[in-house]
């Protein structure tokens, strides 16, 4: 039987500092090189994932920004992405300035992700942006609105505040009959949250779901620990949580496996991994 794992990063294959140990690494790698099918799915874009799997040996495609994007690692280039139309950009964009509200908007444009902001307006928003220029060097562009951005791919909002300032706008989009979101506690800074709004024909689903089909397997087992990993666990056919995961998430697993903090994904597959035959 050809299985395929599957693990979300921040909070489940990450430390705290999100990055990858020595010893993760190690696992992996030796998994991956016996014929270990392996990869990751997350809310970060490859400007981030790169850096901080870049010691992984990973062969397969990667999901995304919650599945919005499937990246082939070896070719660098994108297997597919989910845009929004032209028409519910611009609702999104006006009911993100009537709620006055802050964040990032992404497009992709003949392969290449772009990153846009209006303004930082936040202590999140300031560490989210300074975090992946400094670590990551990814490049942003600054916007007077994100209106001008209207007949660009656009593919992802992100937004970051306080949980009583984005529940009105999370409460109105659930609603939206082209919108997914996925709302949930920054990983980081617990005071914090994130609203997450991408087209209805993605998520982390919708991925794993063409990855399926794509890699042609018969089982999926994933990894998780937040509320942007719930569509993961709805699509696989064995999911796992961290110890550290929220309890909603606990759940609806099969199983608790250890902590982020302690190897717990390398060393459940280091045990259980069945190799591809």
């Amino acid at each position: 039987m050809k299985k395929l794992y599957i693990s979300d990063l921040d909070g489940t294959l990450l430390s705290p500092d999100a990055t990858l140990t020595k010893r993760s690494v190690s696992i992996l790698n030796d998994l991956i090189n016996q014929g270990l099918l392996f990869t990751v799915a997350t809310a970060r874009s490859i400007a981030s994932v790169k850096y901080i799997l870049k010691d992984l040996k990973l062969t397969l495609p990667l999901i995304l920004m919650n599945g919005v994007c499937i990246y082939d690692p070896i070719v660098n280039d994108y297997v597919n992405v989910e845009t929004f139309s032209k028409e519910d950009a611009q609702i999104l964009i006006s009911m993100i300035e009537e709620n006055h509200l802050k964040g990032f908007l992404y497009t992709v444009k003949d392969g290449n992700l772009a990153t846009y902001y209006e303004e930082l307006v936040n202590r999140s928003l300031k560490d989210f942006y300074e975090e992946r220029v400094n670590r990551y060097r990814k490049p942003f562009i600054q916007v007077d609105s994100f209106t001008t951005l209207i007949d660009e791919p656009i593919i992802y909002f992100t937004l970051m505040d306080h949980k009583d300032s984005l529940e009105p706008l999370n409460q109105i989009v659930k609603e939206l009959p082209n919108i997914n979101s996925v709302f949930y506690k920054d990983n980081y800074f617990k005071d914090m949250w994130y609203l997450e709004i991408f087209s209805k024909k993605a998520s982390k689903f919708h991925a794993v779901q063409f990855l399926r089909s794509y890699l042609a397997v018969d089982e999926i087992i994933c990894f998780g620990d937040n509320q942007n990993d719930m569509a993961l666990f709805d699509a696989s056919d064995k999911c796992y949580a961290v110890e550290n995961a929220i309890d909603v998430l606990k759940l609806r697993a099969d199983g608790i496996i250890g902590s982020s903090t302690k190897d717990a994904v390398a060393i459940w597959l280091e045990q259980n991994g069945i190799i591809a035959t």
